[in-house]
């Protein structure tokens, strides 16, 4: 058995992929029987593989930084705050 974090960005690109293999493949949901379906993921992922190209991150280290940063900034109490003043509006 292997742990993996729920939260990761590859978790995210395979949900995006299997959102697009639904989407492509699996719908409409017309198949007779499930060589079809094998046949059809087959085919798609043929297809996919000669077209894929490797993901350009644009989230750096230092973007990341900052977005720390940015959140180490509010506290709870600024939290609060804002809430309060959202209620009272």
């Amino acid at each position: 058995m292997v742990h993996t974090p729920v939260h990761a960005s590859w978790l995210n690109q395979i949900e995006i992929y299997f959102s697009v293999v639904q989407r492509k493949v699996v719908r409409p949901n017309d198949f007779t029987d499930l060589t079809q379906v094998r046949d059809r993921l087959r085919a798609f992922e043929d297809r996919y593989n000669a077209t894929a190209q490797p993901f350009q991150w644009r989230f750096t280290t230092s973007d990341l930084d900052d977005l720390l940063a940015r959140l180490d900034r509010h506290t709870p109490a600024d939290r609060q705050e804002e809430s309060s003043v959202a209620l009272a509006a």
